[in-house]
């Protein structure tokens, strides 16, 4: 079991991204993802996570509407498009399957090597 996290990038405050989640070895349709983010010095948070069956999302506060999780079976992908990007959202991002979508990071598994936002002023 793979969760190849990709997508990120050097980018301008006010920036979008995409991030991706690629799996392998398993069937997204049948996990929660999540997507947590760990800066530099700091410990990892929670950023967003998506449901397996009704996609139900939920966003830490500070990324709430600028940040939409989402899923495509099809692609077993799950994406992250972050916009008005901001400093504080420099970290590398990581993203992981759970039982049920929580903002806990003990409660999921499988981490990918993530990938590294740096915005920029």
């Amino acid at each position: 079991v793979q969760l190849q996290a990709s997508g990120g990038g050097l980018v301008q405050a006010g920036g979008s991204l995409r991030l991706s989640c690629e799996a392998s070895g398993l069937s997204i349709s049948m996990w929660a993802m999540g997507w947590f983010r760990q800066a530099l010095g700091k410990e990892r948070e929670f950023v967003a996570a998506i449901s397996r069956r009704s996609g139900t999302t939920y966003y830490e506060d500070s990324v709430q509407g600028r940040v939409t999780i989402s899923r495509d079976n099809a692609k077993n992908t799950v994406y992250l498009q972050m916009n008005s990007l901001k400093l504080e959202d420099t970290a590398v991002y990581y993203c992981a399957r759970g039982r049920e979508p929580s903002r806990f990071g003990a409660q999921y598994r499988n981490w990918g090597q993530g990938t590294l936002v740096t915005v920029s002023s």
